[in-house]
């Protein structure tokens, strides 16, 4: 089975193109963490995906540098031969499908944080940004609680 599940934040605004076909191509990469960090080794890995067609627009649409995806990917070799007749091996993370990690309110505190701009207030209501309910509403519910 090929399957891979990354999530982490991209690194920069995703590259659009389009081919000759009208099928939208989208490249972007993810910093993803390490679940073991070393002294002296990285923190996070740096992993480059395209996504193709509807999933390409939407990143074109909806992504941007610091958004928190999770991304169902398969991983392809794309191994070439260069100029110099010299065999290239490459692998690339072909996306499937894409998920928000985040709220978008969530999102933004976290470029407010890493751009030192235009930061959002973090509410004073709960963390998970679910709305309250009073205890009377549940004598409407049409269920038994």
């Amino acid at each position: 089975m090929n399957l891979c599940i990354q999530i982490g934040r991209c690194t920069k605004d995703p590259d659009i193109k389009v081919a000759k076909s009208g099928t939208t191509i989208a490249d972007f990469t993810l910093a993803v963490d390490r679940k073991f960090k070393r002294e002296g080794q990285p923190d996070a890995d740096f992993l480059n995906f395209t996504a193709f067609g509807k999933t390409a627009e939407f990143i074109e649409k909806y992504c941007h540098k610091g958004t928190k995806l999770v991304v169902q990917s398969t991983l392809q070799n794309n191994n070439y031969q260069n100029r110099d007749g010299k065999t290239v091996y490459r692998n690339t993370l072909m996306v499937e499908s894409v998920e928000f990690a985040e709220s978008k309110a969530a999102s933004q505190r976290a470029n407010a944080n890493n751009n030192g701009s235009d930061a959002v207030p973090a509410s004073n209501d709960s963390k998970d940004d679910f709305m309250n309910i009073s205890g009377a509403i549940g004598e409407e519910l049409p269920f038994d609680t």
